[in-house]
C-alpha cells in the first residue's frame, strides 16, 4: 500500500497521466473530424477507451489508498466527478452524454499546479463577486424599468419588456454595436437619450466590471501570498531541523573530542 501510495504522489506519475490527459484530449477533437473518422475511427475509439480505462484505475488506486481521506480533496472529488460522466452509457435518449467526455480534459486542472492556483484564486474570490453580482442586478433592474418606461413605445422589440431592456442593456454593456446598433437609433426618437445611457455605461462596463476584475486580481495575490508564507514557513522549519542537528552533531563530536584527550593525559 505505501508503495502505491508512493507511486500515485510521485511526480514521474503526474506528468504521464497529464500526458495523457493531453492526448485524450487531441483524440476528442479528432473524433469531430469526418475525414479523421473514416481513417482512423476505430484506432481512436481503442485508443480513447484505453486512456478511459487508466483514469478508471488510477482514481480507484487513489480510493484504495486514501479510503475517506478520498473526499476530503476537493480535487480527488473532481477528478471523480470528471471521469465518472465518461463513464454514463452514452446510448439512445443519453446519446448527447457522449460529448461531456471532453470534460476529462478538464483533469488538466488537478494536475498543473498553476492552474490549481488560478482556480484557487477564482474559487476565493466567489463571494466578493456575489455581492457585484447582486449590486449588478439591481442596478440592471432600475434601468431596465426606467428604459422600459421610457422607449418601449417607440422601441418595442428592444424595449417593450424588461426582459428584453435588460437583454438589449447587456449588449449595451458589453459594447457590442451598442452606438450604431441600439443608442443612435434611439436617440433619432429621443434626442437625450444620450443622458440616459452613457451613466449606464459608467456605472457597469468602467466601474462594476472593473470590480470584478480587482476582486480577482485581490484574490489571486491572496492565494499567491498564502502558498509563499507555506513555503517560508516549511523553509524556516526545515532549517529549524538542520540547526537542532547541526548542533547534535557539534555536541557528539565535542564528547568524542573530550573521550580522546582523556586517555591521553592519563600517562602523566
Amino acid at each position: 500500500m505505501d508503495r502505491l501510495k508512493a507511486l500515485l504522489l510521485s511526480r514521474r506519475f503526474e506528468t504521464v497521466i497529464t500526458i495523457l490527459i493531453v492526448i485524450n484530449a487531441i483524440t476528442l477533437g479528432l473524433e469531430t473530424v469526418p475525414e479523421v473518422m473514416n481513417r482512423f475511427g476505430p484506432l481512436l475509439q481503442v485508443l480513447d477507451k484505453g486512456i478511459l480505462t487508466i483514469f478508471v484505475l488510477e482514481v480507484a488506486a487513489r480510493l484504495l489508498v486514501w479510503r475517506l481521506d478520498f473526499f476530503r480533496d476537493p480535487w480527488r472529488v473532481f477528478d471523480l466527478l470528471v471521469v465518472g460522466v465518461a463513464l454514463i452509457p452514452a446510448t439512445g435518449s443519453l446519446s448527447v452524454l457522449r460529448a461531456l467526455r471532453v470534460l476529462r480534459v478538464l483533469r488538466m486542472i488537478s494536475m498543473v499546479p498553476s492552474l490549481k492556483r488560478v482556480v484557487g484564486g477564482l474559487v476565493a474570490a466567489l463571494p466578493g463577486m456575489g455581492s457585484i453580482m447582486l449590486l449588478l442586478t439591481l442596478v440592471f433592474y432600475v434601468f431596465s424599468v426606467m428604459a422600459t418606461k421610457l422607449y418601449a413605445a417607440s422601441f418595442p422589440d428592444w424595449f417593450g419588456s424588461i426582459p428584453a431592456s435588460a437583454y438589449s442593456l447587456f449588449q449595451i454593456m458589453t459594447l457590442e454595436s451598442w452606438s450604431m446598433g441600439i443608442v443612435r437609433p434611439v436617440m433619432e426618437v429621443y434626442p437625450l437619450a444620450w443622458a440616459f445611457f452613457l451613466p449606464f455605461i459608467l456605472c457597469t462596463t468602467f466601474t462594476v466590471l472593473n470590480l470584478f476584475i480587482g476582486i480577482i486580481v485581490s484574490a489571486m495575490q491572496a492565494e499567491h501570498d498564502a502558498e509563499a508564507s507555506a513555503d517560508r514557513e516549511a523553509l524556516a522549519t526545515e532549517q529549524g531541523t538542520m540547526l537542532k542537528e547541526l548542533r547534535e552533531i557539534r555536541k557528539d563530536i565535542a564528547e568524542l573530542r573530550a573521550l580522546q584527550a582523556g586517555p591521553a593525559r592519563a600517562p602523566e
